[in-house]
C-alpha cells in the first residue's frame, strides 16, 4: 500500500457548500467524485476528512492531497 496519496489534480477544487451540511473530502485521490469521497480509499491507508461548513459560498479544497490544512488548499501544489 501506498504511504502517499494519489495526487487528483495539481491544483485546488473550487466548491460550493452550504452551512450545516457536512462533507467528506477525499483523502486519498482515487475517488471519481472528486474533492468528495467515494469508498475508492478502502484498500489504502486513507481516511476520508469530515468537515461541517460554518458558512454557505465558496470554499478551495485541496485537490493534489499534500496540504498541511486538510482539506482545504494551503498552497501545496505549486511545490508539485
Amino acid at each position: 500500500m501506498s504511504e502517499q496519496p494519489e495526487i487528483a489534480q495539481k491544483s485546488p477544487y473550487a466548491t460550493e457548500v452550504r452551512a450545516g451540511k457536512t462533507y467528506y473530502w477525499c483523502a486519498c485521490g482515487r475517488s471519481a467524485n472528486q474533492p468528495f469521497c467515494d469508498g475508492s480509499h478502502h484498500e489504502t491507508v486513507f481516511e476520508p476528512i469530515a468537515f461541517t461548513a460554518e458558512k454557505s459560498g465558496t470554499v478551495y479544497l485541496c485537490g493534489c492531497k499534500r496540504t498541511g490544512d486538510q482539506p482545504f488548499c494551503d498552497g501545496s501544489h505549486k511545490g508539485l
